[in-house]
This record gives C-alpha cells, sequence and structure tokens, in this order.
C-alpha cells in the first residue's frame, strides 16, 4: 500500500519562509502548541493520566505544565504579576499536579484560552523590547521567544514518546 509524503509543517510554507523573524517565530509557537493540544486527542481520561515514568509526567499533566510555561513567559514577565495574582503555581514542578477536576477537554480548553492569552500579550511588543517580570531580571522578547521555542520542542517530543507508549506503539495518524 503506497504512503502520501508526509506534509511539510505550516513553518515550511513559502509565505512563512519568507516572512519577518517575528512572523516566523510566532508560526513556529503555534505550531509546537497545536501539537501539544493534540496530544490528548482520542485518548480517554485514564490514558491522558496514566504515569509512565518516575516523574510525575503523565500526557494530561504535561499540557498543564506547557499552560503554566505559557503564563510564565508570556503573562508574569510581561506583567510583572506575581504567580500569585495570576493564579498559577509557584514552581514548574508543582505544574504538572492534575486536580480530580482535571479533564482532557478542560485542560485543553485552559492551554487554548492561555495560548490565545499569550498571542494578545506579545502582540504589542517588538523582539527587541524588554520585559522585566522575570526572576533573572530584565529580558528581550527575542530570548522569551527563544526559550518558549526549546520547551515546547522539547515537551512535545515526551509528549510523542508518552503518547507511543500509550497506544502501544500505534504510530499517530495526522
Amino acid at each position: 500500500m503506497a504512503t502520501s509524503p508526509p506534509m511539510d509543517p505550516p513553518s515550511a510554507t513559502p509565505a512563512v519562509l519568507q516572512a519577518p523573524l517575528r512572523e516566523q517565530f510566532d508560526a513556529f509557537l503555534d505550531e509546537y502548541r497545536a501539537a501539544l493540544h493534540r496530544c490528548l486527542d482520542g485518548l480517554t481520561e485514564e490514558q491522558a493520566r496514566r504515569s509512565l515514568v518516575a516523574s510525575k509526567t503523565t500526557l494530561l499533566g504535561l499540557v498543564k505544565h506547557v499552560t503554566f510555561v505559557e503564563q510564565v513567559w508570556f503573562d508574569e514577565a510581561i506583567t510583572c504579576r506575581s504567580r500569585a495574582e495570576i493564579g498559577i503555581p509557584g514552581t514548574p514542578d508543582e505544574s504538572f499536579d492534575l486536580d480530580d477536576g482535571d479533564t482532557v477537554a478542560s485542560v485543553q480548553e485552559e492551554y487554548r484560552r492561555v495560548c490565545a492569552a499569550s498571542r494578545g500579550a506579545a502582540a504589542a511588543l517588538a523582539l527587541d523590547d524588554v520585559v522585566h517580570g522575570n526572576r533573572r531580571g530584565p529580558l528581550p522578547m527575542r530570548w522569551i521567544y527563544l526559550h518558549m521555542l526549546r520547551e515546547l520542542a522539547q515537551h512535545c517530543g515526551h509528549a510523542e514518546i508518552l503518547r507511543e507508549q500509550i497506544l502501544g506503539g500505534a504510530p499517530r495518524r495526522d
């Protein structure tokens, strides 16, 4: 049976390849955000919560964690509001904790909402603008974008491996 070649990701389209750097960064961020959102698609609640590694990492917890990461870098760092004011955990480790009310649907919806807020918070800022709300001190938006790309790429890899383990090695059909 012949298979079709994989489609190029949105970031590889001619429009993105020719776009200004900021638009390229946004395209890559949104690509990774979408992949993390989709990692829960089609899973049962039990599968999404299944623990397969020694750490707190589960697929549902991973998406909850990247929601936290978005808020740290696109809310706390930009607005200078504290984590308590934002209503997020104090540490990255705590951001993996699942509550009884966390479901695939609720975690995906919160992630969608937070990603939209992140886009809105960053929209008015240029890559060379400096934000002051991070414990590291003043940081340019360019660094925040690069850091987020690293974070999301790393977590996409984790999600792919966990999902493959959960589905028993069945390849993902995107």
